[in-house]
């Protein structure tokens, strides 16, 4: 059963652009391109992972050259490891012996860290070439729209980056049938995130759901992805650049980055991470006040889809600490938060006393028992 293809739109004046999910989209790459006024006489660089390309790459490129595009190839190694400056350097290179020039595009085909890396290279080659973002994750429903990209550092995460934003998204369902079930699991973190700070009746529909969206029923998938991008949509078309609005969109990410950082990029997934996460912020709202149902339910949905919602127990807390002091979102001494109010809405605070924040990281480590 195929998925109706759905069409949203980000609005950024004339910056706008359309997020196109459905099935079978990856063969029509060419024909979007010419429609969209894509210069043929300029290369395009097709950026994607040794796990991505056997399965994909070869249909975007024969797809291309059909439409009178020349498209070279640059594979990384799979894995968070890969958004790193030396990998970036070696796709600059990559890019200028291709023959890149200011008109040319530079597509992302894999995951978020193919498309952040991507993103980051097509903002700096020649300040800011074309971008297209081509998710083939259930997790990169998220980061690939937004135009947020970066790399990392060794002291944490996504702290070198830029504002980018893609020509179009386009997101072939068909991608997600190869994904392994934990990267499915991982994934569906993001979508259920986007419930939690915008939309109850859509973390409803999600719990409800839960047996096709895991089984990867394509129409269900569509319907959930759509929602997803949905939310991010129109939080970015309000504020592109993460001044105050946008920042609910990190719902779970001030812990679990720091989690990544602490683990080892790649021995939790992102979106294991961030489940954790959004379960220390849900336990963050009963210390100012609200509703203690808010953070039974947070944990509730995501062990429903099999999410992890406690820190594995080898994870130091003076180290997770630390990574928390280098994130983003640490802002002239105090620790900023996003807190959910009620399931489906959340607020934005920054004076959340650090001792709290340590005593939730203690209660959420594995074996330390419940609070």
């Amino acid at each position: 059963m195929e998925a109706a293809v759905r069409e949203l739109t980000v609005e950024l004046g004339e910056r706008a652009y359309p997020i196109w999910i459905g099935s079978g989209l990856l063969s029509r790459t060419g024909e979007l391109f010419a429609e969209r006024g894509f210069p043929e006489k300029s290369p395009v660089l097709l950026v994607t992972d040794a796990a991505v390309a056997h399965l994909y790459a070869e249909t975007v490129e024969t797809s291309l050259r059909a439409s009178g595009y020349e498209v070279q190839r640059a594979v990384v190694t799979v894995g968070e490891a890969s958004k790193s400056l030396s990998v970036f350097d070696g796709l600059i290179e990559a890019a200028l012996e291709a023959g890149l020039d200011r008109k040319s595009t530079v597509i992302a085909l894999g995951g978020g860290v193919v498309g952040d890396l991507a993103g980051f290279v097509a903002a700096t080659y020649m300040r800011g070439v074309r971008f297209v973002q081509m998710p083939t994750t259930i997790l990169a429903h998220d980061s690939s729209v937004g135009g947020k990209v970066a790399v990392n550092h060794r002291l944490a995460k996504n702290i070198i980056g830029a504002f980018h934003q893609p020509e179009f998204v386009l997101y072939d369902l068909d991608t997600l049938l190869t994904l392994p079930p934990r990267e499915v699991r991982a994934g569906l973190s993001e979508v259920i995130k986007h419930g939690l700070i915008w939309n109850a009746d859509f973390v409803r529909w999600f719990d409800e759901h839960a047996e096709r969206l895991l089984g990867l029923d394509p129409e269900a998938l569509g319907y959930a992805l759509y929602e997803g991008c949905k939310v991010k949509s129109i939080v970015v078309s309000q504020d592109e650049r993460e001044n105050d609005l946008r920042a609910i969109l990190n719902l779970g990410h001030t812990i679990g980055h720091a989690l990544e950082a602490v683990a080892g990029y790649g021995e939790l997934l992102h979106g294991e991470a961030i489940a954790i996460g959004m379960a220390g912020a849900a336990r963050l709202a009963v210390r100012f006040g609200y509703d203690p149902a808010i953070a039974a339910e947070t944990e509730r949905i995501f062990r429903k889809f099999g999410l992890p919602v406690r820190i594995p127990a080898d994870i130091n807390p003076d180290a997770v600490m630390k990574a928390m002091m280098h994130d983003k979102k640490f802002k002239e001494g105090q620790m900023v938060f996003i807190v959910p109010t009620s399931i489906g809405s959340v607020e934005i605070r920054q004076d959340v006393p650090s001792d709290w924040v340590r005593e939730i990281v203690e209660q959420l480590r594995e074996g330390a028992g419940e609070a």
